[in-house]
């Protein structure tokens, strides 16, 4: 067994043994090491090795966003954290970030945000302060070896945190080990009114798609609606697209227009593919009465749709449904358009 080696394949069937980034073999299971003896990444490794890859790629961010006093005093103190086995360092040095690191946005390059988004799909940080930055890779330098203090020590973090402090934890969800253990925690954080918490959750951040169960997602869904958030920044809206969301939905498209008010427009790329002889006038009026953007939105939601009276009324619409084809029309495009036309 080769525990602290990555076995890649090379051509005509030979191997190297290449540094495995100091993985200890305590971290590796009989599987896991198996897979690796065999030149095979299994998922476990591989996603381990990617949160290594982002954990480098924020240092680099961090390091030309500050000066290099603040980037030492950083570093020290992750050494400290990463070696503590209870939660007093690690506290004081999450709440002494405020006072340490300048208030202002982090800077990146459009290359560091692709690079980002290769190792971890669906998260940015292109809008973060650096303080909100520092605090996310302090959380990283966490030891996790031992899961009880490692869940214990981020709990007492959320247990002492004022608002900013909670927007940190709630944007590292993604980069937490163990993840299925925050689902109970992010499940919480939706239910906040304070409303840079729930955007911290909700904008550019992979966690709630990946790992909340159906009623929270949902839950989420509607408080994004109910609290006008820019839904098109929640990760996996179309894969989570689901029946008993799409209902209630429907519940609320009814009331707005029994008021006389208009909804979301992206409230129609939820409900498109569960069009259907109950629903499908919502749709119609909205081709036929609704304005440019929202008649766009209705042949998005009908080219989503199998049921035949919307793609009929789709046929009808050739320019739309030509664009649709060609990705000329699509929902990111539609906010932009949207954005310029109440502008005009």
């Amino acid at each position: 067994m080769v525990p602290h080696a990555v076995i890649q394949r090379r051509p005509k069937r030979s191997f190297q043994i290449v540094p495995s980034l100091g993985l200890g073999e305590e971290h590796l299971s009989c599987e896991e090491t198996h897979a690796v003896v065999i030149g095979i990444e299994h998922p476990a490794r591989l996603q381990h090795i990617k949160k290594l890859e982002l954990e480098l790629l924020i240092s680099a961010i961090i390091k030309k966003n500050v000066d290099n006093s603040t980037w030492e005093w950083l570093k020290d103190r992750g050494i400290v954290v990463s070696k503590e086995i209870g939660s007093n360092q690690l506290i004081g040095t999450f709440s002494a970030v405020q006072r340490k690191t300048v208030k202002k946005n982090s800077k990146l390059t459009e290359v560091e945000e692709i690079q980002i988004d290769k190792l971890l799909p669906g998260f940015s940080i292109h809008d973060w302060s650096i303080q909100r930055l520092c605090r996310v890779w302090l959380l990283m330098q966490i030891n996790s070896s031992d899961k009880y203090n490692y869940l214990k020590n981020i709990e007492a973090l959320f247990g002492n945190a004022e608002m900013n402090e909670l927007v940190a934890l709630y944007s590292a969800l993604p980069v937490l080990d163990y993840p299925e253990e925050w689902r109970i925690r992010c499940a919480e954080g939706i239910r906040s009114y304070m409303g840079s918490v729930l955007e911290a959750i909700m904008y550019d951040n992979p966690y709630p798609s990946g790992y909340l169960s159906e009623p929270a997602w949902n839950q989420l869904i509607l408080k994004a609606l109910f609290t006008d958030k820019e839904i098109n920044r929640i990760v996996g809206l179309d894969d989570r697209a689901n029946k008993s969301l799409a209902t209630a939905l429907f519940d609320y498209i009814h009331e707005r227009q029994a008021a006389n008010r208009t909804v979301n427009i992206q409230l129609w790329r939820l409900v498109g593919k569960f069009l259907d002889e109950n629903n499908f006038d919502n749709i119609y009026r909205l081709f036929q009465n609704g304005d440019i953007i929202e008649k766009k939105a209705a042949a998005l939601a009908c080219s989503l749709s199998e049921y035949e009276p919307a793609k009929i009324l789709l046929q009808q619409e050739s320019n739309l449904k030509t664009a649709i084809e060609e990705d000329k029309l699509n929902w990111n495009s539609l906010v932009e358009e949207q954005k310029k036309y109440r502008n005009l």
